[in-house]
């Protein structure tokens, strides 16, 4: 059986990584993604593998990513490794970017979506404590953080605004199956 592909997604706040983590505490059977991004390792914010641009590029023409964007001036990428885990069976976390998503779907149909939502207020209170924007920045953040994601997409929202135990019993319900 192949396991199952889930992009989490969500604005910049909202708490992706910190329910990613929690759910692979409480679930060993999880892989997750860790991402290459074009900024440098010790930015901060989630595990990830910071590289040059010219790398980035020398690896995607290399065929070295699964999926691959460009978001606020970098450029991500989910390595092709995510095939072996999902080809054992196990179920594949990644950060993910609305903006790839149908592209995404397209190459892995039985994909989930898990949209990741905070109110605005508890959004701004977390981007202002992460440090790595101005004011200005935080503002545009702000203002692309409601969106629509692509329509026919299998999408579960989860709620980040309270409890951190409540958002991590919700997210981990999302990873369940469909029951039909």
């Amino acid at each position: 059986m192949v396991g199952r592909l889930y992009a989490v997604v969500g604005p910049s706040g909202a708490g992706k990584d910190t329910l990613i983590e929690a759910a692979i505490e409480r679930r060993r059977d999880i892989a997750v993604a860790r991402r290459v991004i074009t900024r440098p390792t010790e930015a901060g914010g989630e595990e990830f593998e910071g590289v040059t641009v010219e790398e980035f590029d020398r690896r995607l023409e290399a065929g070295e990513f699964a999926l691959h964007w460009e978001a606020h001036g970098l450029k991500y990428g989910v390595p092709i490794s995510i095939e072996t885990a999902l080809n054992e069976g196990r179920d594949v976390l990644f950060n993910g970017s609305r903006a790839i998503l149908p592209e995404a779907y397209a190459l892995y149909p039985n994909m989930g979506v898990i949209l990741i939502a905070a109110s605005p207020e508890v959004l701004a209170t977390r981007l202002a404590a992460r440090g790595r924007e101005s004011r200005e920045e935080i503002e545009k953040r702000l203002a692309r953080a409601e969106y629509d994601i692509a329509p026919g997409l299998p999408v579960r929202r989860v709620e980040n605004d309270g409890a951190l135990e409540a958002a991590v019993g919700a997210f981990l319900a999302a990873l369940q199956p469909e029951r039909v």
